[in-house]
């Protein structure tokens, strides 16, 4: 008898979904205030915010393929997702005390640790707990709770500076009490499919038990995947070379003359726009293709950073926000959608 289903959608990938609404509810209480906290509150110039977005950043994207490598060996996900997520909550104080730039380097290290660890595991999750013919759904569905997470974490934000004026500490304090929620639905609801499960591929998914699974000691071979996950990871590569941290966006904006009390509400409405199209892009993608959805996002990026890069009024700045959520919507849970059809079943988590 198959598993119940909530709002339509398998329970994992729902959960998944609430598991990610916590968690970017508490990232995004702080993550567009950091680059205004460094450089306004510690005195911090922007050569040294790229060196902490550039570390962080890079830190995740690494983790995030051995993370999803060691999770398909081992035929586990739920404990990297406990770990990632618990390991990212508990950073939040250390950056609510810092009191030098390298404190707050300290923090996002940790912070995007959790995320490298976690992130290809969720996504295996999801992948390995839905059809394939409604992937884009249910990719679109988890970005889209993950990005309204991402609404209300800056909607919460400025309302504590619109009472606590400046008051950034308490801010990073409070983002704790999501991120523990985050962790409690992962702990009570996300179950690992069972030894023998189906996958989304209709193929037999990584057991638990090394025993029974020879093939766990299978080494990471570029030879195990075809040239189309190849070519993706090429074009991919090249466009997160040309991409920068969206903290020199926050500061573009500050330097057209937006108050700094207004940032949370800019990235508030970016992730509004994001949240309302990553859905709707998911189910349009199961339907006309997934690569297409994809270059047009890839197109759309270029005329953003083309605007961002020629804005000079706030009005400019604005829009390009709007737009920059349209592209978010547009590529990122379709990209994974995509990967989950072209990799494969053994290497689920570390595509």
């Amino acid at each position: 008898m198959p598993d119940k289903k909530i709002i339509g959608l398998e329970k994992n990938v729902f959960f998944t979904g609430l598991v990610s609404f916590f968690m970017d509810f508490s990232s995004e209480m702080i993550y567009p205030l950091v680059p205004i906290f460094l450089s306004s509150v510690l005195g911090v110039n922007k050569s040294i915010i790229g060196l902490i977005e550039g570390i962080a950043e890079s830190t995740a994207s690494l983790l995030k393929v051995f993370s999803g490598w060691f999770s398909d060996r081992i035929g586990r996900r739920k404990i990297f997702m406990l770990a990632g997520y618990g390991i990212s909550t508990l950073s939040r104080p250390i950056i609510a005390l810092s009191a030098l730039w390298g404190h707050v380097l300290v923090f996002r290290f940790i912070d995007r640790f959790g995320k490298g660890i976690r992130g290809a595991p969720r996504d295996a999750i999801i992948a390995e707990s839905t059809p394939i013919k409604d992937l884009g759904r249910s990719f679109g569905f988890h970005r889209g709770m993950d990005t309204l997470g991402a609404v209300a974490g800056p909607a919460v934000a400025f309302i504590l500076l619109s009472f606590f004026t400046g008051n950034y500490r308490l801010v990073f304090w409070l983002s704790i009490i999501p991120g523990m929620l985050a962790v409690m639905v992962i702990v009570f609801f996300i179950r690992e499919k069972s030894q023998g499960a189906k996958g989304s591929r209709g193929q037999v998914n990584v057991p638990g038990n090394r025993d029974s699974n020879p093939r766990i000691l299978e080494p990471l071979d570029p030879r195990s995947f075809d040239w189309h996950f190849k070519a993706f990871v090429a074009i991919a590569t090249l466009f997160a070379i040309g991409n920068s941290s969206d903290v020199f966006l926050i500061l573009k904006a500050t330097n057209t003359g937006i108050e700094e009390t207004l940032i949370p509400v800019i990235y508030l409405c970016f992730n509004l726009v994001y949240a309302l199209t990553a859905m709707p892009a998911g189910i349009l993608s199961d339907r006309i293709g997934r690569k297409r959805i994809i270059l047009a996002g890839f197109i759309l990026f270029g005329f953003i950073y083309w605007g961002f890069a020629n804005a000079s009024e706030q009005k400019h700045i604005w829009g390009l926000f709007l737009l920059y959520g349209v592209f978010m919507g547009l590529t990122e849970g379709i990209q994974k959608a995509y990967l989950g059809t072209i990799i494969p079943e053994k290497f689920k988590a570390t595509g």
